[in-house]
């Protein structure tokens, strides 16, 4: 082999590693939380396994969305007592240069059970967390919804936690130290807000002055989970909805969804950051954390979004 034919297969090894980008790291990861803090890139997933080898959280950071690298344990079930087993889809919100980190843990099936939403916090967003409450900061049923897959948004000043299994959303208002909850003006403090087809999963973005409100739909070990979307005036709503965006791809993989959306700062480039079964996986945990590019139209609607396993290009944040 001449040099030239040396040269033309490291071009096409670096081209083909450039150009194959899903899933973003090893590993079985789901319900993957992206954020942006500073200059990096975070994403912060469920460890993807059976629900009594659910006990820690692993999060990732990058300068550029391709190259990630990893922080190990963040946090884990010896730190929270009441957690036993079944630490899901983390949420995560920087407050005063404090960083909270939500998640759901112990799958409760009722209210006589210990377990639901918890917060820990940490002064770093690697970590280590540790425990903020002793006990779960939302621990029972209300409207019908599980309390699991939580997200805080904050929007001009006030912190909204919406969250919900079981067909059912929640939205409440986090008081001034995330200790708790308080009311909205007609006096409700869990304000359901379920729209149709929800299952789980809920996320709100805001762009050009509206509000995107996004959950998953069907059922997350069948083909037929997606992500679908709204679009409201008001961080609460109503949000009727307007289609799916999400879906699998038959010839790429199953049981596209649970997402979240992370916009590059001073950029209109958004991206969709989701969990997927790679095609021939059949195993329910098998799930993997991709990331491929969001677009919308002249209409600010979201376009149906491409699953890919060349994922996306580098885009480091400018400071």
């Amino acid at each position: 082999m001449n040099a030239e034919d040396n040269k033309g297969k490291e071009e096409k090894t670096e081209e083909e590693t450039v150009q194959n980008n899903n899933p973003v790291f090893p590993g079985w990861y789901a319900d993957p939380e992206g954020i942006v803090f500073d200059d990096e890139y975070w994403i912060f997933p469920t460890y993807s396994a059976p629900y009594e080898e659910q006990v820690f959280l692993d999060a990732f950071s990058s300068k550029d969305l391709v190259n990630w690298e990893k922080h190990e344990r963040i946090i884990d079930t010896a730190e929270v007592e009441w957690a036993k087993r079944a630490m899901w889809a983390p949420a995560i919100i920087r407050k005063n240069e404090v960083y909270f980190l939500f998640f759901g843990a112990n799958d409760i099936q009722s209210d006589d059970e210990l377990g639901g939403i918890g917060v820990a916090k940490a002064s770093s967003p690697e970590g280590p967390y540790e425990d903020y409450l002793g006990e779960p900061l939302i621990g029972k049923f209300h409207n019908g919804a599980q309390p699991i897959d939580q997200f805080v948004y904050e929007d001009d000043g006030e912190y909204y936690m919406f969250y919900g299994g079981w067909q059912h959303c929640n939205v409440a208002k986090l008081n001034d130290d995330f200790t708790g909850f308080k009311p909205f003006e007609d006096g409700e403090t869990f304000k359901e807000v379920t729209p149709e087809g929800y299952v789980e999963g809920p996320f709100m973005f805001k762009r050009d002055g509206k509000y995107y409100f996004m959950w998953s739909e069907g059922g997350w070990t069948g083909p037929d989970y997606s992500v679908a979307y709204a679009i409201a005036d008001s961080p609460t709503g109503p949000f009727e909805r307007i289609g799916t965006i999400l879906q699998q791809d038959p010839d790429i993989a199953t049981g596209a969804g649970h997402h979240s959306v992370i916009k590059t700062p001073g950029k209109d480039d958004y991206y969709m950051v989701y969990h997927r079964r790679p095609k021939g996986e059949t195993d329910r945990n098998s799930r993997e954390t991709c990331i491929d590019r969001m677009y919308f139209d002249e209409n600010g609607h979201i376009k149906p979004v491409v699953i890919t396993h060349e994922g996306v290009k580098p885009n480091p944040i400018n400071k």
